[in-house]
């Protein structure tokens, strides 16, 4: 894939995902005051659960089923998925609907057992969504992609704010605005299913079971899991740490991970797009066995990932009290002096967060996610010991913050190593693999058919951050 391609769909997935996180946050402004801190921690708090069953139930499809498409055409695997994934999917609602009384009890208020019941529809619909997006960025085709990013932000947002406004009190507020989070997804995947139903093509193609995407993805769930897992440690850790100190346990919750985190991590939305397009971009390279432009090309990613996310997160930083006062006017005072706070701490790792999703997504595309799911394993438990160490009296939710600015960077500086190292060492196995005879073969090709990809692959198509790190945040 030329730079010219590959940064035209970087701009197409990331412009989306700025609108989308532009529509999310105005959202969130009459929102707010229309939950209050408690509603709005009642709403943040139904987020991690959801999020680890999306992970088992989607993260790693678009990555694993782009790249069957991208080689094989796709038609052959798409129903097979279909029908598989939907089961999946179906799974994790039910699962959800299951564990909603135990993780209410485990959370502290029982007025979280509503939220799961109205968000855990969302879990199958976004199994099928995966799948279709999938098929689209496998085609080399983000606009769908895109397009049905914009329209969920639209849907929660005007079904958010009109059922959050006729119901009568916080706790059914939240529940009904995560009711709209349902709803939205149900209008993308209405829209995805007609793209398909208009755009698929009745190509010869070897027929792939369903498990071929799922055992493709299963390195990349292993990845994506951890964080949304540690997030659903936080609502109860946290929130039960802060308890020891404050009444507003909840609220500060809240603040943290439904506003500081959304607002910081919009560095890392503004790069989405590089993620996306680095798993087909770098896969390719090496499907060809071309390991040198495979690191060459995540190299290029993650340099445009920190150009693009630094001077973001800096003016994030600088502003970030006209920025909360304009957001959040309804939040009290010292709410607004809180999250402020936060957000000038959570800045600090906005940039890594945006590279650790580059880098993870080159680390799939070389066929190596477990090293990316070992890496933030490392980074993780780093943070839960620091969280229990430092949420104190003194520090109160600040502490979750640092945490999380320590995690981050661990996390960003492992895949660096090993996505610079292992590419090295598999340079050399290469050259052992191939001798002499296929060497020279490389050796003898044209600079410009050098770049271009396995030339066996149908046409020359393509073969992706996952849904559920970017919905951890339901901004």
């Amino acid at each position: 894939m030329k730079h010219g391609k590959f940064l035209k769909n970087v701009a197409v997935l990331s412009l989306s995902g700025l609108l989308a996180k532009g529509i999310g946050a105005m959202y969130r402004i009459p929102l707010t005051g229309m939950l209050g801190g408690y509603g709005t921690g009642l709403y943040q708090m139904a987020y991690p659960l959801f999020c680890v069953l999306l992970t088992f139930s989607s993260s790693g499809i678009p990555s694993a089923l782009s790249r069957i498409v991208a080689g094989e055409g796709g038609e052959g695997v798409m129903k097979s998925a279909l029908r598989l994934f939907a089961l999946l999917g179906m799974a994790g609602s039910v699962l959800m609907l299951l564990l909603s009384p135990v993780m209410s009890r485990l959370q502290g208020d029982k007025s979280l057992f509503l939220c799961y019941f109205a968000l855990a529809p969302s879990v199958f619909f976004v199994a099928l969504i995966a799948v279709f997006r999938g098929y689209f960025q496998g085609k080399n085709d983000m606009v769908p992609t895109a397009l049905s990013e914009i329209l969920e932000q639209i849907g929660k947002a005007g079904f958010g704010l009109f059922l959050a406004g006729i119901a009568a009190g916080p706790s059914r507020g939240a529940a009904s605005a995560l009711f709209a989070v349902t709803l939205s997804e149900l209008i993308a995947v209405l829209y995805l299913g007609m793209c398909y139903r208009r755009t698929r093509r009745e190509l010869l193609c070897r027929q792939r079971s369903g498990f071929s995407v799922l055992n493709a993805a299963f390195p990349v769930m292993a990845a994506a899991a951890l964080l949304p897992l540690s997030r659903m440690a936080d609502s109860i850790l946290v929130v039960r740490l802060l308890s020891r100190y404050t009444e507003s346990a909840v609220s500060m919750y809240g603040l943290f991970a439904g506003a500081a985190v959304s607002l910081s991590s919009l560095p890392a939305t503004l790069c989405y797009g590089l993620a996306a397009a680095t798993v087909p971009a770098v896969s390719r390279s090496i499907a060809g066995d071309r390991w040198k432009e495979g690191r060459d090309r995540a190299v290029y990613a993650l340099g445009v990932t920190v150009l693009l996310s630094l001077p973001f997160s800096v003016l994030l930083a600088v502003f970030s009290d006209p920025i909360v006062k304009f957001l959040y006017p309804a939040l009290t005072v010292s709410d607004r002096n809180t999250l402020s706070a936060l957000l000038k701490l959570s800045t600090l790792s906005s940039v890594f967060l945006a590279g650790v999703d580059t880098l993870s997504a080159s680390l799939t595309g070389m066929g190596k996610a477990k090293y990316a799911a070992l890496s933030m394993g490392i980074a993780v438990t780093v943070k839960t010991v620091l969280e229990c160490v430092l949420i104190n009296e003194k520090l109160l939710i600040g502490g979750a913050a640092i945490a999380a600015n320590v995690c981050y960077p661990i996390a960003f500086f492992l895949d660096l190593l090993y996505t610079v190292r292992k590419k090295k060492v598999k340079d050399h196995d290469h050259g052992d693999r191939l001798g002499n005879g296929a060497g020279r073969d490389d050796a003898q090709r044209a600079p410009g058919i050098a770049g271009s990809g396995r030339e066996s692959a149908p046409h020359g198509r393509n073969s992706r951050r996952t849904d559920a790190e970017r919905r951890s945040s339901p901004v």
